[in-house]
């Protein structure tokens, strides 16, 4: 029998515990370690709750879940209640698919000012992520700047224009949806640092903004590049680009009867945010685009009034003692998810924080090759028996899946008309649910 444990319940998770159990059959048993009591990671905390439809691939990690060989072993934390070098000692392999849960720093004077939120965090505040729940971002103001030109900032754009009846059949926890509907903003500003032949936006989220109730998004005309050098863009990112140029043609007449203007701002880098005590202003540089396309200063800048800044410009794997780790990249060393005899990574905490939920699934199915090839049939190691022995031993309370379906259960009872569940944001909350 061969013991696999996986670090981590989202995506990359799931996608290998899946691979396993495919390439394996019965022949394997796969605990999958989180450290909150629920799973699923990215999908439950990261993407937007207005994104239901995305969500909805829980259903497939589900059916691994409920498999026999297949155990969730939520409430555990690496690190502090069992540490990885235990872990390899009771499994003929350990997989790291703990993604990147943390903002990369904005690195400029200022961010450190109260009102600027790291798109995790503010993201995780509204996905009613336990780390985040009680983060109150400043919505009192009327200018909100978002810094990133990525489908993440333009979730948080949106997520600040809407009505409150254009939630319905969301997800968003209450104490978000309540915020957002006394909110004062006004004006969205979107700093990219390149121009819209560079953004990493995609056709859906874009077109998104363009069907909003009470808010209008605007683009420079003059940012465009020509119309025909959008031919030479794959087919995905001309239709982005096309609906930037559809934003820049929307007349005047149409933004008068809106409450919210959302303003792509093009060739824009912050340089520093300033405010007596918090947040009031950023202070942006005009960029060009060199010969390799990389953004450069020219020197001219001006100000962005802004009560909230919120980054959405990168994510990083936290570090786990012991584990080689490429600080620069923001994930653990590894050659292809390999680490060292017995550890692999995968998923973001492999490649950093590239590519889409689906992008986890041939990466799960690839670290599981290399599991083969190393362990063969296994090394006759205690699997989950030696680490319920260990939890036993160290009295740590864990929570299964049978759990978990009781507290998805609790929260679909405590949800408001239309919406599909109301989160429990607190880690004693989940726990007490279960019964």
């Amino acid at each position: 029998m061969r013991h696999i444990a996986i670090i981590g319940s989202g995506p990359a998770g799931y996608y290998s515990a899946e691979a396993a159990q495919k390439l394996f059959g019965d022949d394997v048993c796969v605990d999958m370690i989180d450290r909150l009591p629920v799973p699923y990671g990215l999908i439950r905390f990261g993407v937007a709750p207005d994104h239901q439809s995305i969500k909805n691939v829980a259903r497939r990690y589900e059916k691994v879940a409920l498999s026999e060989n297949v155990r969730f072993v939520g409430n555990l934390t690496i690190g502090t209640q069992v540490s990885i070098e235990e872990l390899q000692e009771f499994y003929d392999a350990v997989i790291l698919a703990t993604g990147a849960p943390l903002d990369r720093p904005l690195d400029i004077p200022g961010a450190d000012l109260p009102g600027v939120f790291g798109s995790a965090a503010f993201v995780g505040w509204y996905n009613g992520h336990p780390d985040f729940a009680e983060a109150d971002p400043p919505l009192d103001g009327t200018h909100v700047v978002v810094i990133g030109n990525g489908n993440v900032a333009l979730d948080v754009a949106r997520v600040l224009s809407k009505t409150p009846d254009e939630f319905a059949g969301s997800d968003i926890v209450l104490h978000a949806y309540e915020q957002l509907e006394r909110a004062k903003t006004e004006h969205v500003t979107l700093l990219g640092r390149r121009g819209p032949h560079q953004i990493a936006m995609t056709p859906k989220e874009l077109g998104e903004l363009g069907r909003l109730e009470r808010a209008a998004p605007r683009v420079d005309p003059d940012d465009l590049p020509e119309e025909g050098a959008d031919a030479l863009l794959e087919p995905g990112m001309r239709k982005s680009v096309t609906f930037l140029r559809e934003f820049a043609a929307i007349p005047e007449s149409f933004r008068a009867d809106k409450s919210i203007e959302i303003d792509f701002d093009f060739f824009a880098a912050p340089v520093r945010i300033e405010g007596d005590g918090k947040v009031e202003r950023v202070v942006v540089e005009r960029t060009e685009l060199d010969a390799e396309l990389r953004s450069r200063g020219t020197g001219e800048t001006y100000t962005i009034p802004a009560s909230l800044v919120v980054t959405c410009i990168g994510y990083r794997t936290p570090p786990i003692e012991g584990v080689p780790f490429e600080h620069g990249r923001g994930r653990f060393a590894n050659d292809e998810g390999r680490i060292m005899p017995g550890l692999y990574c995968v998923g973001w905490a492999k490649r950093g924080p590239t590519g889409t939920i689906g992008t986890n699934r041939p990466d799960g199915y690839a670290v599981v090759d290399l599991i083969a090839e190393d362990i063969g049939e296994g090394g006759g190691k205690k699997g989950r028996a030696g680490l319920d022995a260990l939890l036993a031993e160290r009295d740590v309370d864990v929570v299964t899946f049978r759990d978990w379906k009781k507290i998805e259960e609790a929260e679909a009872g405590r949800a408001r008309e239309g919406s599909p569940r109301e989160k429990f944001v607190a880690i004693e909350e989940m726990i007490a649910a279960r019964g």
